[in-house]
């Protein structure tokens, strides 16, 4: 039988560092300003793009979780560029390149690329400084951050209860796939798959899927009644919130004044 190596890990990792010992709340809403920061720069704004890329880094150099941990984990920003790339033929302006596809001409614009490059950035950067987040902050003390900044209570509710419905969907699906190897006949022939066609496959994943989702649905519905009749009201609460301290406001001014000069930086120039 094949060892199954399925499993959810939680990014966050419980290191030693400065960020780790800011306050939830103080993280939180840097994070936050950053990404409206660089949302918020026109396109083609190299400069900042980089001031902000610099503090992304060093942020991650001090969080101890390092510079290509972060990168690697920021990867599936590319896919948004996927969404701007008809921009590059579209876009207003002279062309920058032109080449024939077929009997069609195609006309790369100017605009359009440093509009693509400039969502690829901001998209880049805006998931970098979420790793960081996650990896840097339980997800209980981000929750309880997230309420102390206004966040609704609902809104809060609902991203505690999918973020533990997560473990539960994973569970249950290691379970009907350790099921299903047990249940499984290898092939005898060296280089051949046990099972049907490709057709009887896509059916039985089909049906694995849908029991999947019952069983998690049942499941998640029996786990949220006994936290209901436990009191759970969809509040997150604590013994006591602690007042910021005179190191966690310094870095909260310092932050906003920078992303504030980021941004003056990129409209500017």
């Amino acid at each position: 039988m094949r060892a199954m190596h399925f499993h959810f890990h939680d990014p966050y990792q419980p290191l030693d560092s400065p960020i780790h010992r800011l306050d939830p709340r103080v993280k939180l809403a840097l994070t936050l300003g950053f990404i409206l920061t660089v949302t918020l720069l026109p396109a083609g704004a190299w400069s900042s793009y980089a001031l902000m890329g610099a503090a992304a880094w060093t942020w991650a150099c001090f969080s101890g979780l390092g510079i290509r941990n972060v990168i690697r984990r920021s990867m599936p920003a590319l896919l948004f560029v996927l969404a701007a790339l008809p921009g590059i033929f579209t876009a207003p302006g002279p062309s920058w390149l032109m080449f024939r596809l077929g009997p069609c001409l195609v006309s790369v614009q100017a605009e359009g690329v440093i509009r693509i490059l400039s969502v690829f950035l901001k998209s880049w950067l805006s998931v970098q400084i979420a790793v960081i987040l996650i990896g840097t902050t339980a997800v209980p003390d981000l929750l309880v951050a997230m309420r102390s900044i206004g966040v609704p209570r609902f809104l809060v509710m609902t991203f505690g209860l999918m973020w533990r419905y997560l473990f539960l969907l994973t569970d249950e699906a290691i379970r009907m796939l350790r099921a299903r190897e047990a249940r499984s006949v290898a092939s005898e022939l060296p280089g051949r798959r046990g099972g049907g066609s490709l057709t009887w496959r896509a059916r039985v994943t089909g049906q694995m899927v849908g029991a999947l989702f019952l069983r998690t649905l049942e499941r998640g519905e029996r786990i949220y009644m006994a936290m209901v009749a436990r009191g759970y009201d969809g509040e997150v609460r604590m013994l006591s919130i602690p007042r910021l301290s005179q190191q966690d406001l310094t870095v909260l001014v310092g932050g906003a004044l920078f992303l504030i000069g980021a941004l003056s930086l990129g409209w500017i120039l």
